[in-house]
């Protein structure tokens, strides 16, 4: 059986750290997910799925500490769903994604919150580097490898690189 998710969207609000009876963390928020856009006589109609997540954890702290509202996030992860009875005796079924994976999908420059567009360590519960600039050191070109830090093939096809 495979229950796999991978989604890609826009936080509809900052996440919501909450902590269980055994002060386990556990974080929920929603991803506004677009999708495929429907024309109807030429006129383009953006739709959107609004799908829950929940987050334990490290993961849970990492969402609440570095995801903002309007932030572009990708959730891998899967679904599951609950059942319950609400106030009037009715039957309810909420379905949700339980985040396994959770990674920035845009940079800092193209998100007005957040920390950066990169992913350490998958993503979550990591500590963030000491430093950004790390991220941004330049290749030095060695003797094999060229200025743009690509690794220059010969002409031979029997020297492949794998």
């Amino acid at each position: 059986m495979i229950n796999k998710c991978i989604l890609m969207g826009r936080l509809t609000r900052d996440p919501e750290l909450r902590h269980t009876a055994s002060n386990t963390p556990v974080t929920t928020f929603t991803l506004a997910v677009d999708r495929n856009v429907k024309r109807t006589n030429d006129n383009a109609q953006q739709t959107a799925d609004f799908i829950d997540i929940v987050a334990w954890d490290a993961k849970a702290d990492f969402a609440a500490k570095w995801f903002r509202k309007g932030q572009l996030v990708a959730v891998c992860g899967r679904l599951q769903s609950r059942k319950w009875q609400d106030n009037e005796g009715r039957n309810r079924v909420a379905f949700e994604v339980i985040a396994d994976e959770l990674h920035f999908a845009e940079s800092k420059r193209d998100s007005d919150s957040g920390y950066s567009g990169q992913n350490y360590g998958g993503g979550y519960g990591q500590q963030a580097p000491a430093s950004r600039s790390s991220y941004a050191q330049p290749v030095q070109p060695g003797p094999a490898i060229e200025a743009d830090g690509f690794e220059s093939l010969s002409d031979d096809s029997t020297e492949l690189p794998f």
